[in-house]
């Protein structure tokens, strides 16, 4: 073997090959002497393949008796088939083996920080600290693997559509996309900065207005904001725009994408997926990203307390707050202590405790005191369509706030219950979003989706009369109570761009210093487009089961925005910092 070649790799090597001479590299997953005979689990990306060493081999023979987890070898051997006795089922290889003729240790390797070849309790910062090992072991192969085919799908369908992959720029300027922006200084201008971008949004639409019609680009973007399992600093999304389109067009073209991605996993989408308007589900899930797959849904129980003489139910019905519900089957079990619990979990969202009816055997029994009238009570349990056995949460409170403590424990009920179908998968658009929403702290009108997105033609006519009520043409993708992506028809008339742009507080100088070049586009002939912004990282990790983005991304940040690995983020010598013009203070 004085010139290596692999010939195959260990994985691939089946019942055709019997017969072959073959030479396989790779890493020794494990070792076994069986009586003067070494056997080696060779592995390499392709999965794993048994060697058979001999005893008339006698020089490798011994060469493999020193040979530890994760060396790296080079074997060049004859592919013989199992006996039925010994063949493996459990892996792809199972009916064939490698009788070694020569053995060649190609790297040595200290003994790893944890077993590559199995998943055990190894922490998260370690496996990230060590993340070139984890990517080694199966589960991580497998997700970066489907992670590739599910790129590869995407541009082949998008390519049939006639759609250009086209790159937009990484060091731009900074724009309002809802985060803070990660900022380059540049050494040529001092004092002045790049941004990378949240998103390519300002870039695809000066693509439609260049006329290339249909555009797509799986494409980095960054946010420098607080994360989540689902959040990362650097993040990949699947970026489109159409000219000329409607949000049929937009939707028909998204979901035959996704059920070419999905396909690849056996899930299968529906026919067509259905329509919520937001409204309608922040009424009955309390959010505009609900999880369908269960019930526990939000009940308008206010009319059972219009002439209630309790008066804490008075005054918030007469301030625009709301008395809502969930009825939870079988929950009049529940003991006193669980109750307390949900009743802790929804005061982090600022509301106030939960009261309740349960259905007893006895009739119907309350927390509400006893100032509330007995016929409200039944009301509100008719409302609920309660059975004997059933448990009632009541909130009361202002709209936003119940609805999002509410919308947060229907979540946690559903976990503890153990009601949602892990076997399912629920795609859901919702529609018809407010163009803007009311920022009490900032006391200004801020986007709901960004501010290139187009109000709806009656809500054009809103937005100098009483801008809180005007629509957007925008939509997003639902799955499981995860938005997997969000999109929007655009303005394309540089009048109600700039008509937007005051509404959200931004002055014309600021308008024309930021988005100049994009106003000055929009007076050549700006088709009407539209677009949307899928996120990668999220469908794979529902594609995988993957409870964290983290674990279908190579590289990935910690929960607090570090590469463990390589140290970033980390200090930087001073006369880089000269040469920038900075200085930390």
């Amino acid at each position: 073997m004085d010139e290596i070649k692999r010939t195959s790799y260990c994985g691939s090597l089946g019942l055709d090959n019997v017969g072959q001479n073959v030479t396989v590299m790779g890493w020794v997953d494990r070792t076994r002497d069986l009586g003067g005979v070494n056997f080696i689990d060779l592995r390499d990306r392709e999965g794993i393949v048994q060697i058979v060493i001999d005893p008339d081999k006698a020089t490798i023979l011994d060469l493999s008796k020193s040979l530890r987890a994760e060396h790296v070898i080079a074997v060049e051997g004859l592919v013989v088939k199992r006996s039925k006795d010994t063949v493996n089922p459990e892996i792809k290889t199972g009916k064939i083996e490698v009788h070694a003729n020569h053995l060649r240790v190609l790297s040595r390797s200290n003994t790893p920080p944890f077993p590559i070849n199995k998943d055990d309790d190894t922490t998260e910062e370690t496996r990230l600290r060590y993340r070139y090992l984890d990517l080694r072991r199966p589960r991580m192969q497998s997700n970066i693997r489907l992670r590739h085919r599910v790129c590869m799908a995407i541009r082949n369908y998008l390519d049939q559509l006639e759609f250009l992959e086209i790159e937009t720029p990484i060091l731009t300027n900074s724009t309002p996309e809802g985060a803070r922006d990660y900022l380059v200084p540049s050494r040529l201008h001092p004092g002045h900065f790049y941004a990378l971008p949240q998103s390519p949004q300002i870039f695809k639409q000066l693509l439609m207005i260049g006329g290339f019609d249909k555009y797509f680009q799986i494409v980095r973007c960054f946010r420098d904001e607080d994360l989540r399992a689902d959040r990362q600093p650097e993040f990949t999304q699947v970026d489109i725009e159409v000219s000329f389109p409607s949000e049929e067009i937009i939707f028909k073209i998204v979901e035959g994408l996704l059920r070419e991605v999905f396909s690849i996993t056996k899930i299968s989408l529906p026919e067509k997926i259905p329509h919520l308007s937001y409204t309608e589900s922040i009424n009955r899930f309390g959010t505009d990203r609900p999880d369908t797959r269960f019930e526990l849904e939000l009940i308008d129980l206010g009319s059972s307390f219009i002439e209630t003489p309790f008066r804490i139910f008075q005054d918030i019905l007469g301030t625009g707050g709301v008395i809502k519900g969930i009825r939870v089957k079988g929950g009049s079990s529940f003991s006193r202590a669980k109750i307390d619990n949900f009743s802790r979990f929804v005061s982090n969202y600022g509301a106030p405790a939960l009261s309740w009816i349960r259905h007893v055997d006895k009739g119907l029994k309350s927390s509400l005191p006893k100032v509330v009238p007995f016929h409200e009570l039944e009301k509100s349990a008719h409302l609920a369509k309660m059975s004997k056995g059933d448990l009632l949460f009541i909130l009361a409170g202002d709209v936003n706030t119940v609805n999002d403590a509410l919308g947060a424990l229907r979540i946690n009920l559903a976990q503890q219950l153990d009601l949602i179908p892990n076997d399912q998968n629920n795609f859901l658009w919702i529609r018809d979003f407010p163009l803007v929403t009311w920022d009490k702290q900032a006391k200004r009108f801020m986007s709901l989706h960004h501010p290139f997105t187009s109000p709806t033609s009656d809500g054009l006519e809103q937005l100098s009369q009483d801008p809180g009520k005007a629509m957007s043409r925008a939509y997003d993708i639902i799955l499981n109570g995860q938005e997997i992506g969000g999109g929007s028809i655009r303005i394309h008339d540089p009048i109600v761009q700039r008509q937007i742009f005051k509404l959200l507080g931004i002055p014309d100088k600021e308008a024309e210093q930021r988005f100049g070049f994009l106003l000055e586009a929009l007076k050549y002939g700006a088709p009407p487009h539209g677009g949307i912004a899928l996120g990668l990282d999220r469908i794979i990790m529902t594609m995988t089961g993957e409870p964290s983005i983290r674990d279908v991304i190579p590289f990935p940040k910690t929960a607090r925005a570090q590469d463990l690995m390589c140290g970033a983020p980390s200090p930087v010598k001073k006369h880089h910092l000269r040469e920038l013009s900075l200085n930390i203070s």
